[in-house]
């Protein structure tokens, strides 16, 4: 494994510390020397207090006067002379700045050894404020040669700190449901590759992707440009597999899909269907009238539906004491799913089906992609993740629980990390704590199962599961309501919501919580060329070295390396 980096010079200062507190943060007054136009919000910086370096964040910037005079009568649009005079006496910017985290420094600023903690007091007046250096940044988030190479990835650089590397820790971030924000064209998909790439090749976490417009698995076009960008089976051969409702399509592409899959009516419990009630326009009492219908037909209760004709529906409601309307309506809303080639009303296998090979393929470490093909509509989505999930959810926690029984090494789970899109379909306030999606978000965890909750309406998931997300990378959002749920749990979220509020329409984001140890607005890596170039020669330096990841024997090396890209 290659050294941390070298020891970096300290910037020249920005400015020096003139007011704030504990709670409000601190205001710098800035430099004469350094243009205003140049201080972004959310760039990462250092204080150098007397005992302490303050590692901060700049959270909003403001022009002042000295004197009101001078903004009665300013300068002439030609006086350049008057304007270079009064910079940095009469006229003057201020900057607050956010401290995060502070740790023991000498005289020279050189830090120590130590872990960074949470900050308990403030530097002085006149505490000089500089640029974080790349030494800096590897101190609070890590470095990939760091530990093995299998905790730390890197997903991008500080604002105007290109080449230097900024990491999430990834045992932590696979530990607990997670979020990727940002309004549509934001660069979601490409953040959330990212994302995923560190996991398969670290091994820390095999992953369940619902692709719900074939963007993961095989490559798709790149967001501005005709270029094509790689699927995470290009990546990844060896450790993704690739799973279809529409295997016509993939055919069409070129393309050979590893398993077909087929839904079976009595695989479709009441509960499945609850996230459809928007899209379907379903009542309450359609709704609750599919859970009388599964009290009486048992898993047979949906196909029992499906086939009813004229006078079945009056039988049906006496036998269910469902109201016959609601019957017929119900089945007006779900019969469009018997066009469906991937949907069957005849019974599921009874000893094995494809649902098994997806759950025997991530119990041996093999991540799946379910690409929905030419079936792209949300309603085909919300059911097909749901009951899919479902199963997912039961076979873990008895995975689990044969765990906690034995407390052998080899009965333990793999972590597994649930990727949705549209989540806030599935995790809506009224319907989240129905759905599997909803449980696994409050509980699952202690099952080794997360979510990454890919949205672009953050406001319209249930704040109890947005309480529950570990770590966020919040691209731009426009909506205030949005914003103000994508910092839901954030200390400090006003502050936050300056920063949020600056970001660029691309390749920028807020990246907060548990995996991070301070929040930071990073530009993300680009997913192109260069980066499956990065992930190949770390993928081999972390081989080769020996490093084991999340569970099982360590990769074979030569196997993994002749098929890596």
């Amino acid at each position: 494994m290659p050294d941390s980096p070298a020891p970096t010079p300290r910037p020249q200062t920005l400015g020096v510390i003139t007011h704030g507190s504990l709670n409000g943060g601190l205001e710098m007054k800035l430099d004469a020397s350094t243009g205003v136009e140049s201080v972004i919000a959310g760039t990462f910086v250092v204080i150098k207090g007397e005992q302490y370096a303050f590692f901060s964040m700049i959270t909003d910037v403001e022009i002042e006067a000295a004197n009101e005079q001078i903004l009665i009568n300013p300068p002439g649009a030609t006086d350049d002379l008057l304007r270079d005079v009064l910079r940095g006496t009469g006229t003057y910017a201020t900057v607050a700045i956010k401290p995060m985290l502070m740790l023991p420094n000498d005289t020279a600023l050189d830090l120590t050894e130590e872990e960074p903690q949470s900050v308990k007091t403030i530097p002085a007046h006149f505490a000089p404020v500089a640029l974080a250096t790349e030494d800096d940044v590897a101190r609070v988030f890590g470095h990939e040669a760091n530990a093995g190479g299998d905790t730390y990835f890197h997903i991008g650089q500080p604002i105007g700190m290109d080449d230097i590397p900024v990491c999430i820790h990834l045992p932590k971030f696979v530990e607990r449901s997670n979020a990727v924000f940002g309004k549509t064209g934001t660069g979601k998909t490409f953040l959330t590759r990212l994302l995923l790439a560190g996991t398969l090749q670290t091994d820390r976490a095999v992953n369940l992707i619902f692709d719900m417009h074939s963007e993961y698995g095989f490559g798709d076009r790149a967001e501005g440009d005709e270029t094509f960008v790689k699927g995470l089976r290009a990546l990844f051969p060896h450790k993704v597999s690739i799973f279809t409702l529409d295997p016509e399509t993939t055919r069409e592409r070129g393309q050979q899909a590893d398993h077909e899959v087929h839904l079976h009516a009595d695989q479709i419990e009441p509960s499945d269907i609850l996230p459809l009630r928007d899209t379907l326009n379903l009542n309450a009492t359609a709704a609750e009238s599919a859970h009388l219908l599964r009290n009486r037909y048992n898993t047979d209760w949906l196909r029992t539906l499906l086939s009813a004709r004229g006078e079945d529906f009056e039988a049906m409601a006496e036998e269910t004491g469902a109201h016959q309307g609601s019957l017929e309506a119900l089945q007006r809303k779900l019969a469009p799913f018997e066009q469906y080639d991937f949907f069957r009303t005849d019974p599921s296998p009874a000893n094995y089906d494809v649902l098994d090979a997806l759950l025997e393929n991530l119990d041996d470490g093999t991540s799946v992609v379910l690409e929905f093909g030419r079936y792209d509509d949300l309603r085909v989505y919300l059911l097909v993740a749901n009951a899919i999930t479902r199963r997912i959810r039961t076979a873990y926690e008895e995975k689990t629980n044969v765990y906690r029984r034995t407390k052998q090494e080899a009965d333990k789970p793999r972590p597994l990390m649930i990727t949705i899109e549209e989540a806030h379909k599935f995790l809506a306030p009224g319907i989240a704590h129905e759905t599997p999606f909803g449980k696994i978000a409050r509980e699952m965890r202690k099952f080794f199962v997360s979510l990454l909750v890919v949205d672009q309406r953050p406001s319209a998931i249930d704040e109890e599961v947005l309480s529950q997300i570990g770590t966020k990378l919040v691209a731009k959002l426009s909506d205030e309501k949005d914003m103000g749920a994508a910092l839901v749990g954030t200390s400090d979220a006003s502050s936050l919501r300056q920063v949020l509020a600056s970001l660029d329409a691309k390749q920028q984001a807020l990246v907060l919580g548990h995996a991070v140890p301070m929040p930071i607005v990073v530009k993300s890596r680009t997913y192109g060329t260069d980066f499956y170039e990065a992930l190949r020669l770390h993928r081999q330096q972390y081989l080769t070295g020996g490093a084991n990841g999340a569970g099982g024997a360590a990769p074979d090396p030569d196997a993994e390396m002749q098929d890596l890209f």
